[in-house]
Protein backbone atom coordinates (compact mmCIF):
# COMPACT_ATOMS: atom_id res chain seq x y z
CA UNK A 1 0.00 0.00 0.00
CA UNK A 2 1.91 3.31 -1.34
CA UNK A 3 1.10 6.65 -1.77
CA UNK A 4 -0.17 7.72 1.61
CA UNK A 5 1.25 10.56 4.26
CA UNK A 6 1.07 10.00 7.44
CA UNK A 7 1.66 13.17 10.12
CA UNK A 8 0.93 12.98 14.10
CA UNK A 9 -1.11 15.64 15.03
CA UNK A 10 1.61 16.35 17.96
CA UNK A 11 4.18 16.85 15.73
CA UNK A 12 1.82 20.01 14.44
CA UNK A 13 1.40 21.23 17.83
CA UNK A 14 4.96 21.27 18.45
CA UNK A 15 5.63 23.12 15.08
CA UNK A 16 3.03 26.06 16.52
CA UNK A 17 4.67 26.12 19.86
CA UNK A 18 7.86 26.36 18.67
CA UNK A 19 7.17 28.97 15.90
CA UNK A 20 8.25 32.06 18.20
CA UNK A 21 11.87 30.48 18.52
CA UNK A 22 12.48 30.54 15.16
CA UNK A 23 15.28 32.75 14.39
CA UNK A 24 14.21 33.91 11.20
CA UNK A 25 11.25 35.28 9.73
CA UNK A 26 11.62 32.74 6.38
CA UNK A 27 11.48 29.92 9.18
CA UNK A 28 8.17 31.47 10.76
CA UNK A 29 6.37 31.78 7.92
CA UNK A 30 7.00 28.13 6.73
CA UNK A 31 5.75 27.11 9.85
CA UNK A 32 2.89 29.16 9.87
CA UNK A 33 2.10 28.19 7.23
CA UNK A 34 2.07 24.52 7.73
CA UNK A 35 -0.26 24.77 10.89
CA UNK A 36 -2.34 27.16 9.27
CA UNK A 37 -3.01 24.35 6.51
CA UNK A 38 -3.17 21.55 9.12
CA UNK A 39 -5.58 23.36 10.60
CA UNK A 40 -7.99 23.76 7.87
CA UNK A 41 -7.51 19.86 7.07
CA UNK A 42 -8.91 19.33 10.47
CA UNK A 43 -12.01 22.04 10.57
CA UNK A 44 -13.37 20.92 7.12
CA UNK A 45 -13.28 17.13 8.05
CA UNK A 46 -16.58 15.90 7.73
CA UNK A 47 -18.10 12.54 8.44
CA UNK A 48 -22.07 12.66 8.01
CA UNK A 49 -21.91 8.40 8.81
CA UNK A 50 -20.34 8.91 12.32
CA UNK A 51 -20.61 12.24 13.94
CA UNK A 52 -18.61 11.31 17.02
CA UNK A 53 -16.01 10.70 14.44
CA UNK A 54 -15.78 13.91 12.50
CA UNK A 55 -16.52 16.04 16.09
CA UNK A 56 -13.72 13.99 17.81
CA UNK A 57 -11.09 15.36 15.16
CA UNK A 58 -12.21 19.07 15.21
CA UNK A 59 -13.02 19.42 19.16
CA UNK A 60 -11.25 16.73 20.54
CA UNK A 61 -8.39 15.50 19.33
CA UNK A 62 -6.14 18.83 19.87
CA UNK A 63 -6.31 18.71 23.50
CA UNK A 64 -6.14 14.80 23.96
CA UNK A 65 -2.72 15.21 22.03
CA UNK A 66 -1.70 18.27 24.10
CA UNK A 67 -2.45 16.51 27.32
CA UNK A 68 -1.26 12.91 25.83
CA UNK A 69 -4.44 11.03 26.19
CA UNK A 70 -4.90 9.95 22.86
CA UNK A 71 -2.51 10.46 19.78
CA UNK A 72 -4.32 11.40 16.33
CA UNK A 73 -2.89 10.46 13.03
CA UNK A 74 -3.68 12.23 9.98
CA UNK A 75 -3.60 10.61 6.46
CA UNK A 76 -2.80 12.66 3.11
CA UNK A 77 -2.81 11.82 -0.42
CA UNK A 78 -2.38 13.52 -3.32
CA UNK A 79 -5.10 14.92 -5.25
CA UNK A 80 -4.63 16.21 -8.48
CA UNK A 81 -1.37 17.59 -7.30
CA UNK A 82 -2.29 18.67 -4.22
CA UNK A 83 -2.34 16.85 -0.72
CA UNK A 84 -5.46 16.28 0.88
CA UNK A 85 -6.49 14.73 3.97
CA UNK A 86 -8.53 11.34 3.87
CA UNK A 87 -8.83 10.32 6.55
CA UNK A 88 -7.45 9.76 10.65
CA UNK A 89 -7.18 7.28 13.12
CA UNK A 90 -6.93 7.93 16.89
CA UNK A 91 -4.95 5.46 19.08
CA UNK A 92 -4.75 5.65 23.00
CA UNK A 93 -3.36 3.08 25.55
CA UNK A 94 -5.44 1.36 27.73
CA UNK A 95 -5.91 -1.08 30.31
CA UNK A 96 -8.08 -4.01 29.43
CA UNK A 97 -9.48 -6.39 31.34
CA UNK A 98 -10.79 -10.04 28.84
CA UNK A 99 -13.13 -12.80 31.39
CA UNK A 100 -12.28 -16.28 30.34
CA UNK A 101 -16.05 -16.67 29.37
CA UNK A 102 -15.55 -14.58 26.57
CA UNK A 103 -12.37 -15.83 24.79
CA UNK A 104 -13.96 -18.80 22.48
CA UNK A 105 -10.64 -20.72 21.13
CA UNK A 106 -7.84 -22.19 22.24
CA UNK A 107 -5.62 -20.40 19.77
CA UNK A 108 -6.65 -16.97 20.91
CA UNK A 109 -6.12 -17.58 24.67
CA UNK A 110 -2.43 -18.78 23.96
CA UNK A 111 -1.73 -15.38 22.56
CA UNK A 112 -3.41 -12.98 24.83
CA UNK A 113 -1.66 -15.17 27.80
CA UNK A 114 1.74 -14.23 26.59
CA UNK A 115 1.13 -10.52 26.74
CA UNK A 116 -1.46 -10.08 29.81
CA UNK A 117 -1.47 -10.54 33.07
CA UNK A 118 -3.33 -13.22 34.72
CA UNK A 119 -5.40 -13.17 38.22
CA UNK A 120 -7.13 -16.77 38.82
CA UNK A 121 -9.62 -15.64 41.21
CA UNK A 122 -11.57 -13.15 38.56
CA UNK A 123 -10.77 -16.20 35.89
CA UNK A 124 -9.73 -13.41 33.87
CA UNK A 125 -6.77 -11.70 31.94
CA UNK A 126 -5.38 -7.79 32.16
CA UNK A 127 -3.44 -6.38 29.98
CA UNK A 128 -1.79 -2.80 28.64
CA UNK A 129 -2.71 -2.58 25.07
CA UNK A 130 -3.30 -0.20 22.59
CA UNK A 131 -6.82 0.83 21.40
CA UNK A 132 -7.95 2.32 17.89
CA UNK A 133 -10.21 4.95 19.40
CA UNK A 134 -11.22 6.50 16.19
CA UNK A 135 -10.91 5.69 12.71
CA UNK A 136 -12.67 8.20 10.10
CA UNK A 137 -12.46 8.54 6.55
CA UNK A 138 -13.41 12.43 5.27
CA UNK A 139 -16.26 12.80 3.25
CA UNK A 140 -15.80 15.79 1.12
CA UNK A 141 -15.40 16.71 -2.36
CA UNK A 142 -15.23 13.05 -3.34
CA UNK A 143 -12.14 12.72 -1.17
CA UNK A 144 -13.90 9.40 0.51
CA UNK A 145 -12.76 7.36 -2.86
CA UNK A 146 -8.98 7.86 -2.28
CA UNK A 147 -8.43 5.66 0.49
CA UNK A 148 -10.87 2.47 1.45
CA UNK A 149 -11.66 1.89 4.98
CA UNK A 150 -9.13 -1.41 4.60
CA UNK A 151 -6.72 0.87 4.14
CA UNK A 152 -7.17 2.81 6.53
CA UNK A 153 -7.69 0.29 9.28
CA UNK A 154 -4.20 -1.12 8.08
CA UNK A 155 -2.53 1.32 8.52
CA UNK A 156 -3.86 2.01 12.28
CA UNK A 157 -2.26 -1.41 12.78
CA UNK A 158 1.12 -0.91 10.89
CA UNK A 159 1.77 2.31 13.26
CA UNK A 160 0.46 0.00 16.04
CA UNK A 161 3.26 -2.62 14.88
CA UNK A 162 5.94 -0.04 14.97
CA UNK A 163 5.25 1.62 18.22
CA UNK A 164 5.38 -2.75 19.45
CA UNK A 165 8.31 -2.83 17.65
CA UNK A 166 10.08 -0.44 20.64
CA UNK A 167 7.43 -0.92 23.83
CA UNK A 168 6.99 -4.60 23.15
CA UNK A 169 3.31 -6.37 22.40
CA UNK A 170 1.28 -7.68 19.53
CA UNK A 171 -2.08 -6.99 20.41
CA UNK A 172 -4.69 -4.05 19.67
CA UNK A 173 -8.12 -3.71 20.00
CA UNK A 174 -10.97 -1.69 18.86
CA UNK A 175 -14.42 -1.03 20.42
CA UNK A 176 -17.76 -0.62 18.44
CA UNK A 177 -21.61 -0.57 18.22
CA UNK A 178 -23.06 -3.69 17.93
CA UNK A 179 -23.99 -3.44 14.30
CA UNK A 180 -23.50 -6.40 12.20
CA UNK A 181 -21.58 -4.64 9.20
CA UNK A 182 -19.20 -2.64 11.48
CA UNK A 183 -18.51 -6.07 13.35
CA UNK A 184 -17.62 -8.13 9.58
CA UNK A 185 -15.69 -5.35 8.77
CA UNK A 186 -13.35 -5.82 11.97
CA UNK A 187 -13.81 -9.80 11.64
CA UNK A 188 -12.73 -9.77 8.42
CA UNK A 189 -9.80 -8.02 9.38
CA UNK A 190 -8.26 -10.85 12.08
CA UNK A 191 -10.17 -9.40 15.03
CA UNK A 192 -12.23 -11.37 17.37
CA UNK A 193 -15.18 -10.68 19.68
CA UNK A 194 -14.13 -10.57 23.78
CA UNK A 195 -17.93 -9.36 25.14
CA UNK A 196 -18.88 -6.03 25.71
CA UNK A 197 -18.20 -3.09 27.80
CA UNK A 198 -21.13 -0.82 29.19
CA UNK A 199 -20.98 2.13 28.58
CA UNK A 200 -20.73 4.76 31.81
CA UNK A 201 -22.89 7.48 32.62
CA UNK A 202 -20.30 10.01 31.93
CA UNK A 203 -19.44 8.36 28.43
CA UNK A 204 -23.29 7.56 27.41
CA UNK A 205 -25.13 10.67 25.34
CA UNK A 206 -28.56 10.89 24.40
CA UNK A 207 -29.22 7.94 21.49
CA UNK A 208 -25.76 6.38 22.14
CA UNK A 209 -26.30 2.47 22.84
CA UNK A 210 -25.81 0.84 26.50
CA UNK A 211 -22.40 -0.78 25.76
CA UNK A 212 -20.17 -1.38 22.97
CA UNK A 213 -18.60 -4.85 21.37
CA UNK A 214 -14.73 -5.05 22.06
CA UNK A 215 -13.10 -6.64 19.35
CA UNK A 216 -8.93 -7.58 19.86
CA UNK A 217 -6.38 -8.28 17.15
CA UNK A 218 -3.06 -10.20 17.17
CA UNK A 219 -1.07 -8.16 14.79
CA UNK A 220 1.70 -10.26 12.96
CA UNK A 221 5.03 -8.28 12.07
Amino acid sequence: MTGYNIVNLADVLKIRDEVSQLTTEEEKKIAERVVESINGFVSAFSCPQNQDVEMFLRQKAVTFAEQGIAATYLVFTSYQDTPVLVGYFTLANKYLSISDRVIDSKALRRKIDKYAERNEDMKAYHMAIPLIAQLGKIFLEGYNKLITGDELLKLACDKIAQIQIMLSGKMTYVECEDKKFLIDFYMSHGFRSIGNRTLTKAEKKENDPDYLVQLIKYIKR
